[in-house]
């Protein structure tokens, strides 16, 4: 005959188990974040050191051993500069290096392709990036994705859709949302979301595991769990 198992070892091991899963759940996260967030700290606060002058690094010395002076000091220098650029020498001096770059051939195309990007993305530009969240039908009919709407099409291009409405999406790769594809597509094919454009990019990024509502059902996943571990050991 095959020995039973003890169903009081089965509920301890069950509780562990359950112990292990939820401790991976709360501190997996955080530790994660933190982690990056003191390497990129770290890095750049090694990256400003570099830039300051030997003459002045004795002075400074006693700051550099402070975590997050680098980001500080980069965070001021931003400011600093972008008040000057609101100025009349600062958009003078600017204006002259948007020329000269200009007339560098393989410079001014980088240069004005990643400006234009960072001032849409921002905002600052006349349109916004990402302006909302849409459903489409790809790569073929039957199958949805979640994309963005970035904004009308070229006239080049609407002249041959004169009957139609079209705009311009983005359809993200995942879990690598910085590839993706952009498709010209006839409005009233798409269906607007009712989601934040940063909650369909969680979506995007966690490929569909992290979801809008998905905090409250891991609390609640979380709380059943130690319920559950409490009532085994007590049993």
């Amino acid at each position: 005959m095959k020995n039973k198992k003890n169903p009081i070892q089965q509920k301890k091991k069950n509780s562990i188990k359950n112990y292990f899963l939820t401790g991976i759940l709360v501190s997996a996260p955080l530790a994660i974040t933190i982690y990056l967030a003191v390497e990129l700290i770290l890095f750049i606060d090694t990256k400003i050191s570099a830039l300051i002058p030997i003459e002045y690094k004795p002075m400074l010395a006693y700051l550099h051993g402070i975590p997050g002076f680098g980001v500080i000091v980069l965070f001021v220098g931003l400011i600093f500069i972008g008040w000057i650029s609101s100025g009349f020498f600062g958009n003078t001096l600017l204006k002259i290096l948007n020329k000269a770059i200009s007339k560098m051939p393989v410079v001014s195309g980088l240069y004005n392709g990643l400006k234009k990007i960072l001032e849409t993305v921002m905002g600052s530009g006349q349109n916004q990036a990402f302006r909302e969240a849409v459903l489409v039908q790809y790569p073929r009919e039957g199958l949805w994705t979640i994309a963005f709407i970035t904004g009308d099409v070229y006239s080049g291009i609407k002249k041959h859709f004169k009957k139609e409405k079209m705009v311009s999406i983005y359809v993200p790769t995942t879990p690598n949302p910085t590839s993706g594809f952009l498709i010209f597509v006839n409005k009233k094919d798409i269906i607007p979301l009712d989601l934040r454009v940063d909650d369909a990019w969680k979506i995007i990024i966690s490929t569909g595991i992290v979801t809008p509502d998905s905090p409250q059902n891991q609390q609640k996943i979380m709380e059943q769990a130690l319920a559950k571990a409490a009532k085994d050991l007590k049993n």
